[in-house]
């Protein structure tokens, strides 16, 4: 089969012929389609990754075909479309993942650029039939991580006026899209005058550049304050999306690409009675709640560029320098 390779840090992806797979025991072998980028991908051909080991076949997200299964395993998944859960060795609670057993496809386990990935049967479910296989590709980490930040930690009610920070990014759009799903009003901000533009398309009601001065002042003069945050970012803005949290506010987070927070004043916390709510990933139980929700909201992934497997570097590299706005897929099969 073919696989996009990364062979050390800060090398190119290359594209190989490496042995197709055999599945073992409770395990699946999938024949993808198409694959989605994460930002996890840029950040480990970067070195900027825990448990990095080379070579390995980056990806988490794909679509594709069962081609085989273990022999302990229903024979009838072989020819179903799917979509891969790339949240590994979860475990059993709900609360949070194992930290002994928990993995993310495509790093330490080769991932979903390639024709074919190997997974437990348990992390292969159904590809939402009303979607293409490039629109399924671009749901497993992004619209798990935003399912499980909206809905199960952030508990949205039709009630909540919602802010999402960062929109453009395939997660904080998912995110977007799932509270506008859940008939709340959504603001966004994001470094771009035409990505809140599409975010508004989306249906949220409006947006501020978060690079300009005041722009915390200004969403608190649009919206009056938030009920429910969803942040991915982190660093310094902290500290002013608490000050626009309403009493008794949500702020859930699941990224610090900005980097740590300083000068934290706990005051705003405990004075105004928010909560502050981290997340990673999700459970299986919230990847088919996820699948369910898509499908009964009629949510449509929204889809950046599709690359051919061929020019994954073009696609990371657009990635990294954050023009998409969006999933960025690769063409695979």
């Amino acid at each position: 089969m073919r696989a996009a390779v990364l062979n050390g840090v800060g090398e190119a992806l290359t594209v190989q012929t490496v042995p197709d797979l055999t599945p073992g025991p409770g395990e699946a072998v999938v024949r993808i389609k198409t694959a989605a980028l994460n930002h996890r991908d840029v950040w480990i051909r970067k070195g900027q990754y825990a448990g990095l080991k080379f070579p390995i076949v980056l990806g988490s997200d794909g679509a594709g075909v069962v081609e085989a299964v273990g022999a302990d395993v229903d024979p009838s998944w072989v020819g179903q479309e799917v979509v891969v859960n790339p949240a590994l060795g979860w475990g059993e609670g709900e609360a949070a993942q194992d930290s002994k057993t928990f993995q993310i496809l495509g790093l330490p386990q080769d991932g979903t650029f390639a024709e074919q990935v190997r997974v437990p049967i348990d992390n292969v479910f159904n590809k939402p039939r009303e979607l293409s296989f490039e629109q399924s590709a671009a749901l497993p980490l992004a619209g798990l991580t935003s399912y499980r930040a909206v809905v199960h930690r952030g508990e949205i009610s039709f009630e909540d006026t919602v802010l999402v920070t960062g929109a453009g990014g395939g997660t904080a759009v998912f995110a977007l899209q799932f509270a506008v799903a859940s008939r709340t009003k959504v603001y966004v901000t994001s470094g771009s005058a035409e990505k809140i533009e599409t975010a508004k398309g989306l249906g949220a009601v409006d947006g501020v550049n978060y690079k300009s001065d005041g722009w915390d002042k200004s969403l608190k003069q649009m919206a009056g304050g938030f009920d429910l945050i969803i942040d991915s970012a982190g660093g310094e803005n902290v500290n002013k999306l608490i000050e626009i949290l309403n009493p008794g506010g949500r702020l859930v987070t699941f990224g610090a690409t900005a980097g740590n927070v300083d000068g934290f004043v706990m005051r705003r916390i405990f004075w105004k009675q928010v909560s502050l709510l981290g997340t990673t990933m999700g459970s299986p139980t919230d990847f088919a709640a996820m699948l369910h929700f898509v499908d009964q909201q009629r949510i449509r992934p929204l889809i950046d560029r599709v690359f051919p497997l061929e020019k994954a570097n073009d696609a990371l590299d657009r990635m990294e320098a954050g023009a998409q706005m969006g999933k960025i897929i690769l063409a695979v099969g």
